[in-house]
């Protein structure tokens, strides 16, 4: 039987220990996670989008689907992870936030067809490979510039393409499309606003920003706009505060109506915060308890045309006393807390409605002159190459002389330079 061969015995060395502090492990092993997770993960930039949202846009603006056909979600998909590094899952998520049929936005940028869920409604959305994608034609307005240098344009992870920092958006959008970001020992939740009474606001602050104040802000754009609808409860004063600090908290109710016929009430309109799911289980919670006894049925008629939540009552039942408990022990009606915390130069501030559109008109205004300095240089380009042919033109029997007479190719562009006084660029025109 033939001896097992013996691996040779490897010499463990010890390592003595290193004295360090909590400190320092903190400062050297958790503040890159911490600061990647804000920077490029979790808080939207002045642009109101986060990292993910802006690299799906941007390649789906590549592969040409503002012009174009609906393309499958999943090719979309595959296209952005050349950007994003992630798994399939997490960016077709992100993108479903982008769709019209998913009602998360006011002024949704991706045009799509197939189930994509709802913002009301715990309803999952359907498989890549089922839906198909394309851009808004709204979305054109996030492009402006971007081919004339108007923001800065990186390298991807792994250096094969080009992506934008920040993508030139020509209005706020930073106010207009909510925003919920979970980073490390920092959070935003940004609500959204009516896009006409913002670019109001904002119009009227170009005109004269030492006139406008959170008065004034509150008089043009009195509170936020959001996708499910709703009623707000207004308390100027709370408003105020979060217009002035960025942070602070604004109460939405359904909206209902009663239908005496059938002696049911239909909601029609819950707070962004909620969905349907949610407020049945709180009320057959309620009703089992017996906290509630006088709603007979409850059921979700939501259809194509948009959400309808019906209670049936009991006969002799006073539906508005009941209502009126349901406000208070469901989310019927429910609190929406805003913390405006926004990358700024990448650096991540808690900003009041005010401050946000003084940011958002720099980088405008930034975004702008970068591209007119853009158009500039190709104009004086172009200047320069026509100043050299019109120093040809004027004398262009001297030219055909200097053509003819040059026995090689290659020289001609040199005898031309040295003719006529002008440059490479100008004599290969």
């Amino acid at each position: 039987m033939a001896k097992k061969k013996q691996e040779p015995k490897t010499e463990i060395i010890p390592v003595p220990p290193v004295d360090r502090s909590i400190t320092q492990v903190l400062e050297t092993n958790y503040m890159p996670y911490a600061m990647s997770t804000i920077v490029s993960r979790a808080i939207p930039d002045i642009d109101g989008f986060k990292p993910v949202h802006r690299k799906i846009l941007y390649m789906m603006y590549r592969m040409g689907l503002l012009t174009a056909q609906r393309a499958k979600s999943a090719k979309v998909v595959g296209q952005v992870m050349m950007l994003h590094p992630h798994g399939d899952m997490a960016i077709y998520e992100a993108m479903v936030r982008l769709t019209t049929d998913k009602e998360a936005l006011l002024h949704p940028f991706v045009d799509s067809k197939g189930s994509f869920g709802k913002q009301y409604s715990d309803m999952a959305f359907a498989a890549s490979r089922y839906t198909e994608v394309k851009l808004e034609k709204f979305s054109e307005e996030l492009f402006c510039g971007i081919d004339k240098d108007a923001v800065d344009m990186v390298d991807s992870f792994d250096g094969a393409m080009k992506e934008p920092t920040v993508l030139p958006v020509s209005f706020p959008n930073v106010l207009v499309t909510p925003n919920l970001g979970l980073a490390v020992g920092m959070t935003s939740n940004i609500c959204s606003f009516n896009l006409k009474e913002l670019c109001d606001a904002t119009c009227e602050y170009l005109k004269n920003p030492g006139g406008m104040t959170v008065e004034r802000l509150l008089e043009v754009m009195p509170a936020p706009d959001l996708s499910t609808g709703g009623i707000i409860l207004y308390d100027r004063a709370r408003m105020g505060e979060i217009y002035s600090t960025g942070r602070g908290s604004f109460t939405v109710r359904s909206k209902w109506s009663y239908d005496k016929k059938n002696n049911c009430v239909e909601v029609t309109e819950i707070p962004y915060t909620t969905t349907v799911e949610k407020i049945m289980d709180a009320c057959a919670k309620l009703i089992k308890d017996g906290k509630i006894k006088d709603i007979s049925d409850i059921r979700d008629e939501t259809d194509i045309n948009g959400l309808k939540l019906t209670i049936d009552f009991k006969r002799g039942a006073d539906y508005e006393k009941t209502m009126g408990k349901l406000m208070r022990l469901t989310t019927l009606e429910d609190s929406f807390a805003c913390n405006f915390n926004i990358l700024v130069g990448g650096t991540p501030s808690t900003l009041g409605v005010l401050s946000i559109i003084e940011e958002w008109c720099a980088f405008r205004i930034e975004c702008l002159t970068r591209e007119l300095t853009f158009d500039l240089n190709k104009k004086n380009e172009k200047l320069h190459l026509l100043y050299g042919l019109k120093k040809i033109l004027l004398d262009i029997d001297k030219a055909i002389r200097i053509v003819r007479g040059t026995p090689k190719d290659e020289e001609v562009v040199p005898n031309l330079m040295r003719g006529f006084d002008i440059d490479r660029e100008q004599a290969e025109f």
